[in-house]
């Protein structure tokens, strides 16, 4: 028999949030190509929900779609339950669902804003979670994969709700892969820098050029990038590295 391809992810099954497009589609590629079998999820676009099943189908990816609101508690349970009729129950779960992240100062932000960016990212973890743990923790195995951004490491401004839920996620992750590295579950983050994708595509060219000259690689980074970090994490390579961040920005934070 021959042996299993290294980061080989085949018998697994793996929930990507807000994968119909930009990186979450790239992750959900990514771990399919590695042999998962995948759950793409959208909370509003059905027909781009669609074409991304149809774009992994046709390139081999066993994998199915399934629309929930990922910071619902009823739409959470609801999403698991769809999944495990579908696909099996859930080995990996890559946190990625995000809404649109303007930048503005603390005047012209109000508290709803604020809770909106909590919600994504403190709540749904945590939510998914919480509905995702008691099956792993059955089979001693287990991947909890948050995509974070290296905006809470380099304290970008004026972005101040967007950065603070960022740090509060990668606080959670932290506290949680301690909690449950004796389950044989890691808790690991990716702070991807700027990669542009659909929803970039309305900045401006004098942005992108600034940021792209901070860039030390001297290159975008590309949303596979992200993907192929997302599959080591969630290999069984990876399986003693817990609570920790993987920055996929070509050099632009270093700790």
């Amino acid at each position: 028999m021959a042996p299993t391809p290294p980061f080989s992810l085949a018998g697994r099954t793996a929930l990507v949030t807000g994968s119909s497009t930009g990186l979450g589609k790239a992750v959900a590629a990514c771990l399919g190509h590695a042999g998962a079998k995948v759950a793409l999820n959208y909370a509003n676009n059905q027909a781009r929900g669609e074409a991304a099943l149809a774009e992994l189908r046709e390139s081999g990816i066993e994998a199915d779609l399934f629309r929930a609101d990922v910071s619902d508690e009823a739409g959470v349970d609801q999403l698991f339950t769809a999944i495990e009729g579908s696909l099996g129950p859930v080995d990996i779960v890559v946190v990625n669902a995000t809404p649109d992240q303007p930048h503005a100062t603390i005047e012209d932000y109000d508290w709803d804003f604020y809770q909106q960016m909590l919600d994504f990212f403190v709540k749904s973890p945590y939510l998914l979670a919480r509905r995702a743990l008691p099956s792993m923790k059955s089979r001693q195995h287990g991947r909890l994969i948050n995509i974070t951004s290296e905006v809470f490491h380099l304290g970008v401004h004026p972005f101040s709700a967007y950065v603070a839920a960022k740090g509060g996620q990668t606080g959670w992750s932290r506290s949680m892969a301690g909690e449950l590295a004796p389950f044989g579950i890691t808790v690991n983050m990716i702070a991807p820098g700027w990669i542009p994708v659909e929803r970039h595509e309305k900045d401006s060219q004098a942005d992108k050029d600034a940021y792209l000259a901070s860039i030390p690689m001297g290159r975008w980074g590309t949303p596979a990038d992200v993907g192929w970090a997302a599959a080591y994490f969630a290999s069984d390579e990876a399986s003693f590295v817990t609570g920790q961040t993987i920055a996929v920005n070509g050099g632009t934070t270093r700790w």
